[in-house]
């Protein structure tokens, strides 16, 4: 029989690595990589029968592909923290890796959680991910928001996984500000400059995005919230970047 080794990657998750472990629990090897928690995250999980790894973080494509490349099966599935595999999903999962079909990956729509509460549009509607894969044929790139990259055809799921992604506008945020940190370096590296546009029109822009074109407003306050915040994560890129392009590094 095929069998499946699943990863997880986490930092600080206690509230979450329990329901995360256990909605992977179909799978033959499930590993964790942990980029050095600060919290009880690594205590729950080692009382749950999981390999562990943990490795200091440097980018999003990295930690994955180094997990991918210590696991023992050919088909990986990606589980982040906040993530739920459903129970239609995973017929499907048991499905694609009996029978591929030639696909060497699978893409799966995700609903989107927002303190608690779905979120049906704001650009989420059209989210999706590939979760399932060979790990011969596909690799991560990119330093956030990181992508597949594949030699092979990719499928689709027609269920969706249950996304968790931020507990309350505080966790919204401090993702926010990580991704804007990781994305500023990114674009430092590269000599990118920032001017008036940047600060002032984008984020407007991204906000105009997320709350008109992506039908945020049909949300209500979640809506607002969420495009809101999207603005915000550009306007403090750029800070940040404006900051590393004048030689100064955050705390």
């Amino acid at each position: 029989m095929t069998k499946i080794t699943a990863i997880i990657p986490t930092l600080n998750e206690e509230n979450y690595i329990t329901d995360a472990i256990k909605s992977v629990n179909f799978a033959d090897e499930i590993i964790v990589i942990d980029s050095f928690s600060s919290d009880n995250t690594i205590g729950i999980a080692e009382k749950m029968n999981v390999k562990i790894i943990m490795r200091k973080f440097d980018d999003f494509s990295s930690q994955k592909n180094f997990a991918i490349a210590q696991a023992k099966h050919d088909w990986i599935y990606i589980l982040d923290g906040d993530e739920r595999v459903t129970p239609e999903v995973l017929k499907e999962i048991l499905e694609a890796v009996k029978n591929p079909k030639n696909f060497v990956g699978f893409y799966v729509r995700r609903s989107f959680y927002f303190c608690g509460r779905r979120v049906d549009y704001c650009g989420f509607q059209r989210d999706k991910v590939v979760r399932l894969f060979l790990k011969e044929h596909c690799q991560y790139k990119g330093l956030v928001h990181e992508r597949i990259s594949t030699n092979g055809k990719l499928g689709f799921f027609k269920h969706k996984i249950d996304h968790f992604s931020y507990r309350n506008y505080d966790h919204y945020i401090s993702k926010m500000n990580h991704y804007a940190s990781i994305k500023a370096l990114d674009l430092h590296k590269k000599g990118k400059k920032v001017s008036i546009y940047h600060v002032l029109i984008k984020p407007f822009v991204r906000f105009f995005i997320h709350y008109v074109i992506r039908l945020g407003f049909l949300d209500g306050f979640t809506g607002f919230l969420v495009a809101k915040t999207q603005a915000y994560g550009v306007l403090t890129r750029y800070i940040k970047l404006r900051l590393l392009n004048k030689g100064i590094k955050e705390n």
